[in-house]
């Protein structure tokens, strides 16, 4: 597979570009910002119909909006997310973030990265690496990513994520970092003498891909929320050590805004077929606990044939004793579009053969199209290298005017 995959928004982010550079001045040999007091602070837009199970833990105000004045155009707000290019995408992260981007991409400003640099803190295929970060990026497109609409880069393609890093890293205590869930989840197993220092401070590098682009909302499920509160916690902590009285540049929020949560929807998190209550993860060691979006119709057949069910009649929503007939249903409900009603209503009596023949027909012929799609990309290397390409630039003239902010708010000579 080949190299490229993002960019899409020429006309926003030309018009993002213009409003920081009209903000940047040089006096006396020193690099200023003007104040973003202007630029006025909204309430998220509605989302479409489709995506209002979308909920955003936002404290920011109408009244703020207001007193900025109603003359200057409302500015879309900022979305940033990213997958890893570990493993093969599968149906958890399709349904619990990509397919939720194109939803995302008709209301928001969006950014889209492959998290290449996340992918390195623990063990991984190198032979393979390039070729999988290129898979990942055709799957986003595959999966209804549109390049005008949303920007789509590699996360190292873009040398600001790891220099913001550094710079967080510097006033991130350790303690902090050591209580984080997955580090200690992960370094359990292997013992923390032996993990790498990344594992330990990829929560640093989470906040940098999200603080660089000034981004308003992150979508994540409810068991992200640890990692986007230490991103606020150190958005804030970095406003008031190098705020200074120059720091209320972007609409009161100080040098990097505090981002807020966009709530997947519910039913998002995709759960084992082998254990309904693991989440469906790559790092899992059995293949058959997944279904890998590029799966055949033999191989999604066979797996769901021998996913883990149990013995009660009939099938059902919310049972706590049946946590995998709860995580079939719900897929099936999304794949379908239908509402838990009417799947609840249609599955009540149904036996598991019935239900798993009319589940493996209705996935099949839902990932058939992405995958049509996604062989039509990988077989044009030319066009998702320039995908890939665009996209990173477009992305660093919003991440490296953040970066010199900062640099010059923690007293490094100006560049």
């Amino acid at each position: 597979m080949r190299c490229n995959l993002l960019s899409r928004f020429p006309v926003v982010y030309d018009t993002s570009f213009r409003l920081l550079s009209s903000l940047i001045r040089v006096s006396g040999g020193r690099c200023e910002l003007r104040s973003f007091s202007r630029i006025p602070v909204m309430a998220p837009p509605a989302l479409p119909a489709a995506t209002v199970a979308y909920r955003c833990n936002s404290t920011v105000s109408a009244t703020a909006s207001e007193a900025a004045g109603n003359s200057i155009s409302p500015k879309k707000k900022r979305v940033i997310s990213g997958v890893q290019p570990t493993g093969t995408v599968h149906l958890g992260n399709y349904l619990g973030a990509i397919r939720n981007w194109v939803l995302l991409q008709e209301t928001y400003e969006t950014l889209f990265f492959i998290a290449d640099l996340h992918a390195i803190t623990l063990p991984y295929a190198v032979p393979q690496f390039a070729e999988a970060t290129r898979n990942t990026a055709a799957i986003y497109l595959a999966c209804g990513v549109d390049t005008s609409k949303a920007s789509v880069f590699v996360q190292s393609h873009v040398h600001a994520h790891v220099e913001l890093m550094w710079l967080l890293c510097c006033d991130m205590p350790t303690g902090q970092l050591n209580r984080m869930i997955q580090f200690k989840e992960k370094s359990r197993i292997s013992g923390v003498e032996n993990v790498g220092a990344g594992l330990l401070t990829y929560p640093v590098l989470m906040a940098a891909d999200i603080l660089l682009y000034q981004s308003d909302f992150v979508p994540v499920g409810e068991d992200q929320m640890q990692h986007l509160e230490l991103t606020r916690e150190l958005a804030e902590k970095m406003n008031s050590l190098y705020g200074g009285r120059k720091g209320k540049k972007l609409g009161g929020a100080g040098l990097f805004k505090v981002p807020e949560a966009l709530i997947q929807p519910t039913g998002a998190r995709v759960m084992s077929l082998t254990d309904g209550l693991s989440k469906m993860s790559k790092s899992s060691p059995s293949d058959m606990s997944r279904i890998n979006l590029l799966d055949s119709k033999d191989v999604i057949a066979n797996k769901i044939r021998r996913c883990k069910t149990d013995s009660y009649s009939g099938l059902e929503f919310d049972n706590p004793d049946r946590p995998e007939c709860n995580n079939l249903l719900s897929i099936y409900q999304l794949i379908t579009g239908r509402t838990k009603e009417e799947v609840a209503m249609e599955c009540q009596s149904m036996s598991w053969g019935t239900f798993k023949t009319n589940f493996t027909e209705a996935l099949v012929n839902h990932l058939l199209p992405i995958q049509a799609r996604y062989e039509e990309i990988t077989s044009d290397p030319a066009y998702l290298d320039q995908v890939l390409s665009q996209g990173a630039a477009k992305a660093a003239v919003i991440a490296e005017a953040t970066l010199n902010s900062f640099y010059q708010a923690k007293g490094f000579l100006c560049r």
